[in-house]
């Protein structure tokens, strides 16, 4: 069967997110476009997995995940099995930023919410500094939670691994790379890696449609197929 995705949401955790971008309104608007599966993946930290989980239960299938920053400025996403290790894998990226306090006039702020969508906290660090880890060593770590990396919207301009090394290493042993939904790519560059398309939504209007899928005999099969352990 069709299982529609859409893995790359920021919320307003994210400075550069809209402050519509709450869990609730995350969830419903990704129920609303039909969609099955969801991943929200926060700038260096996972702080508001655990009311977006909360929210999804019984509503979609979500994706503990996170966008990090490595030391080489690229943007990378890495996915886990469950919030436990998405979070304790977050708290040691945030503390691996350098300490640049977020202006909130100038970058947004940083909220963190409940299940309710209330404000509960917000994160002092700048979330879109780079973190301490190089690419390898993120590649490594994600591992060690079990969890798996995938190069984000590589055929951006900013922030993408060919943009900045010019090749993907290969002694990274990805699988998946990430597509950017709204930018084309030479497809010479894909036929070593399975492909995932998603929309890196700051605004509610921008998650994905029901568009992109892959072909799976349950949402819950979703784990194996993006080879998380």
């Amino acid at each position: 069967m069709k299982i529609y995705y859409d893995l790359h949401i920021h919320s307003d955790l994210s400075p550069c997110a809209h402050s519509h971008m709450t869990p609730n309104n995350i969830v419903n608007m990704s129920c609303i476009k039909g969609l099955n599966i969801i991943s929200v993946t926060d700038h260096n930290s996972a702080k508001n997995l655990p009311a977006v989980m909360k929210v999804s239960e019984n509503k979609i299938k979500t994706i503990p995940g996170i966008e990090v920053t490595t030391r080489e400025e690229v943007h990378v996403l890495c996915y886990f099995k469950n919030l436990y290790e998405a979070y304790e894998f977050g708290d040691i990226i945030y503390e691996s930023l350098p300490d640049i306090k977020n202006n909130p006039s100038l970058f947004g702020p940083q909220n963190i919410y409940n299940e309710e969508d209330e404000i509960t906290g917000n994160l002092e660090k700048l979330l879109l500094s780079a973190s301490g880890f190089s690419i390898r060593e993120l590649g490594i770590a994600t591992k060690e939670f079990h969890g798996v990396m995938v190069p984000a919207h590589i055929n951006k301009k900013t922030n993408s691994i060919l943009e900045i090394l010019g090749f993907i290493p290969d002694n990274l042993k990805v699988d998946f790379v990430e597509i950017f939904n709204k930018l084309q790519i030479d497809d010479k560059l894909l036929k070593k890696y399975k492909i995932l398309i998603n929309s890196d939504a700051h605004i509610l209007t921008d998650i994905s449609e029901p568009v992109n899928y892959i072909e799976l005999s349950s949402v819950d099969e979703v784990f194996d197929y993006l080879q998380i352990i």
